[in-house]
């Protein structure tokens, strides 16, 4: 992939959105609106994936919801992310001690990394 080429992220992403891996799509279509912040295949696709993401939570059974966090848990990216100390002081300050969760979640790298988890369906909110 050229990583200059904003279509190219948007199609990646509508591709991640079909293999069931939000956490992928989401990165890929913020890359593309990096390099153009007005690509509508971009802003659309970002859309889409963050309303199914939420959408999916309240309507999936919990058959469904373990399914996807297997999938989830499956990639080397969600396992290095739940490896990190930081995140998982964070997600046991969620349960502990939710000022501390809520004041780590100031960090971009933590929110992003925190974020992936949910859009993977390994971590519920709600």
């Amino acid at each position: 992939i050229d990583p200059k080429y904003v279509k190219a992220w948007a199609r990646k992403g509508d591709i991640e959105i079909v293999m069931k891996e939000n956490h992928k799509a989401i990165e890929s279509y913020k890359k593309g609106l990096g390099l153009d912040n007005t690509n509508k295949s971009c802003r659309d696709g970002l859309h889409k994936v963050t309303m199914m993401i939420n959408a999916g939570q309240a309507s999936m059974t919990e058959e469904e919801k373990q399914e996807r966090a297997k999938h989830g848990l499956a990639d080397p990216v969600i396992q290095q992310i739940l490896t990190d100390p930081v995140i998982r002081q964070v997600l046991q300050d969620f349960q502990d001690n939710p000022n501390a969760a809520q004041s780590a979640m100031l960090d971009p790298g933590v929110r992003s990394k925190i974020e992936k988890l949910i859009a993977a369906g390994v971590l519920q909110t709600g």
